[in-house]
């Protein structure tokens, strides 16, 4: 699908790199551009694969070419800007001005290639140099604080979430640039930044804070507009049931055989969220005299959504039940080593992703990219 478009990618850690691969997978020519030192992500260990490779920079940087360009020297800068100057996209997410320092932001690079798509990616945008660590920007975007249990301390996401989403986002902003300019020829400048991405994401919970004035509280895995709608504990563990209206609810409790569908308590959705913590209790009495998989067997037939609380490795062994191929497999024709990591989730009919390359080693491509 984007076959014959070259990104340079000078982005580091996850954000730049989860964008630049899901063109990458899609066909798209990324060169990685990195210093001598490398990607911070190559030293993020453990873990480690069975080569003793960081599987955390291999998790963003399959399907790349890594070049090294040392931005201390004139020589570097100048193999940077050769490189910059062939690109389609380039993909940055230095501190502001560091770019503009070495004569390789965007306005520069307009007058040698007007064609170029240049996407920026900061932490808080272009007026501050606040690092943008991810778990800083959960913190300062308020994710943290409706996160966790009400009497415990908030608590971050399980995983760099802040950095996947602005990831997304560059890379819905760099095709909808391409596609500008298959129109009028132009490129265009594409800003992305941490904070801003969170804030949209924070969807129904920054709605209410913007209208309301106050900021939604912490319920732990309880959704603030419906119940039940939480995790629960069974004789073996925990499941979680996700009940959306009145009809799910009468099912759910002729399954759980409790008497609550005409409770006046409960008669609502309403008045479930307002009783939320008796209704709880009372739920996770039923429970405790079957597993988990037991109940998640009867509620799904009884039309009530519900699912064991998996851990990572039985999520994607669900994910391969339903026949999703959620991990791909492959090995580098060019240095036989072989890959394992979770496939791209965008699935197009007629372009699906391809996996020819595993996560570059430092360099390894600085030899051939030049011979291009």
């Amino acid at each position: 699908m984007l076959s014959g478009v070259r990104v340079v990618d000078f982005s580091r850690v996850l954000a730049g790199p989860y964008a630049t691969m899901m063109m990458a997978d899609h066909g798209a020519d990324v060169v990685k551009v990195e210093s001598p030192a490398g990607d911070d992500t190559r030293r993020w260990a453990p873990p480690v694969d069975a080569d003793g490779n960081s599987t955390y920079f291999a998790s963003v940087n399959r399907n790349k070419r890594s070049v090294v360009c040392d931005l201390r020297t004139s020589e570097g800068v100048a193999r940077a800007r050769t490189l910059a100057e062939s690109a389609d996209v380039l993909v940055e997410n230095f501190r502001p001005g560091v770019m503009a320092g070495f004569g390789l932001d965007e306005p520069t690079l307009r007058r040698a290639n007007p064609g170029l798509v240049y996407c920026t990616i900061t932490g808080f945008g272009s007026s501050t140099a606040l690092p943008g660590y991810d778990l800083l920007v959960q913190a300062l975007g308020g994710l943290m604080s409706i996160t966790g249990e009400p009497d415990r301390a908030p608590t971050k996401v399980g995983v760099a979430l802040v950095d996947v989403i602005t990831g997304s986002h560059a890379l819905s902003g760099v095709l909808m640039a391409l596609r500008a300019r298959e129109r009028t020829g132009r490129g265009g400048l594409v800003e992305v930044d941490l904070l801003s991405s969170l804030l949209s994401a924070l969807t129904n919970q920054a709605s209410s804070a913007i209208a309301t004035g106050q900021s939604p509280p912490r319920l732990g895995n309880g959704h603030p507009s419906i119940a039940p709608y939480d995790v629960y504990l069974a004789a073996d563990r925990r499941l979680v049931i996700a009940v959306g209206n009145d009809r799910q609810f009468r099912r759910m409790c002729e399954t759980l055989d409790i008497d609550l569908a005409d409770d006046p308590r409960f008669a609502t959705n309403a008045d479930r969220v307002r009783n939320r913590e008796e209704l709880r209790a009372l739920i996770e009495d039923a429970l405790r005299s079957a597993e988990a998989s037991s109940w998640v067997e009867a509620l799904g037939a009884a039309g009530v959504p519900a699912g064991l609380v998996n851990t990572v490795p039985e999520a994607f062994a669900f994910a391969e039940s339903l026949g999703l191929e959620p991990i791909a497999r492959f090995v580098d024709p060019a240095t036989g080593r072989s890959s394992a990591q979770p496939a791209n989730p965008i699935r197009l009919s007629d372009h699906p992703a391809r996996y020819v390359r595993a996560a570059p080693a430092l360099g390894e491509h600085d030899g051939a990219l030049w011979a291009d």
